[in-house]
């Protein structure tokens, strides 16, 4: 599968601060790829850059095998992309907006408009005035302006963005319905972390504009363990004690100072609530969690990180 975009030491620096540093980025034809990060830990910046938005520092980036400078129409013709909030005309309805848009591109199809507005559910609203959109449906007219031309790769910051549970699951939809029927590619933000689970292939998780790791879905799905989680309310040291040799346990740590992770399958629930009452240790919370992308995100954020 060959890569249709790369970054080689993509850096960007503003009033003295790096925002991005260093940033090798390889993502293949045909994958959906999924930034994760806190807020300001440089995933809209480097999607800026990779637009032609804003001009990096220093390093370069490459769009289909393109050097991309401030002069790459042709390349960037191929890609769509909702950076931040989509921004429209107010006093212009949603069609109106996608034909003017067309019209910019030089792209003359009212079939495609229709067909991405039908996409985004939002066929029935095509001649109301933008200005009257929530948020969520804002979201979506910025989906369909994104794809009307069914670009190569597409580029989404937050597509989920202001849309209520049913939203979210019509936009994950659309966009595996995308990737898989049209073959396009693309790169992902989101904080919701159990809809990029869902949804993408690839993950970079970057913080402080460095990317820490960049792991496969599969690869998370191979470290994911099930492990009894315990919040004793009193003498955690002790509660360890009594765990690793009274019960064997050997395979347990401590996180977050006071919450014990027990990872040995052979131990029940019950077990450990007898065995710590018997020895006048109270529980505060006792259940059985399984480790999930989130937990992995944090754990990479924190530090602790999990290498692969």
């Amino acid at each position: 599968m060959k890569e249709i975009l790369r970054t080689n030491e993509l850096t960007k620096r503003a009033k003295g601060k790096e925002l991005v540093s260093s940033l090798n980025l390889r993502i293949k034809q045909g994958e959906i790829y999924g930034f994760l990060g806190s807020n300001g830990a440089g995933k809209t910046t480097i999607m800026k850059m990779l637009t032609g938005i804003i001009l990096p520092t220093s390093g370069d980036i490459e769009l289909f095998g393109q050097k991309l400078t401030k002069n790459s129409k042709s390349a960037l013709k191929r890609v769509g992309s909702i950076i931040e909030y989509p921004v429209f005309f107010e006093h212009l309805t949603a069609l109106e907006n996608l034909k003017l848009h067309c019209e910019y591109l030089g792209f003359y199809d009212n079939k495609a408009i229709k067909e991405a507005l039908d996409l985004v559910h939002l066929h029935d609203i095509e001649d109301n005035v933008v200005k009257y959109f929530s948020l969520g449906m804002k979201q979506r007219l910025g989906i369909a302006r994104a794809i009307i031309t069914k670009p190569e790769l597409l580029i989404l910051d937050e597509p989920t963005n202001g849309l209520d549970p049913i939203g979210i699951k019509d936009i994950r939809d659309l966009i595996l319905m995308l990737n898989k029927e049209y073959g396009i590619t693309f790169l992902l933000s989101s904080h919701i972390l159990g809809e990029m689970e869902q949804v993408v292939d690839r993950i970079a998780v970057v913080n402080r504009g460095k990317l820490i790791n960049e792991v496969t879905l599969a690869e998370i799905r191979k470290l994911r363990t099930d492990y009894i989680e315990l919040v004793p309310t009193n003498e955690v040291v002790k509660a360890v004690y009594i765990l690793e040799h009274e019960l064997q346990i050997s395979n347990l740590k401590i996180i977050q100072d006071n919450r014990i992770r027990i990872y040995d399958q052979s131990i029940t629930q019950n077990d450990i609530t007898k065995k710590l009452i018997a020895h006048n240790i109270e529980i505060e919370e006792i259940r059985k969690q399984t480790h999930s992308l989130e937990d992995y995100f944090y754990e990479q954020i924190n530090g602790g990180g999990i290498n692969v």
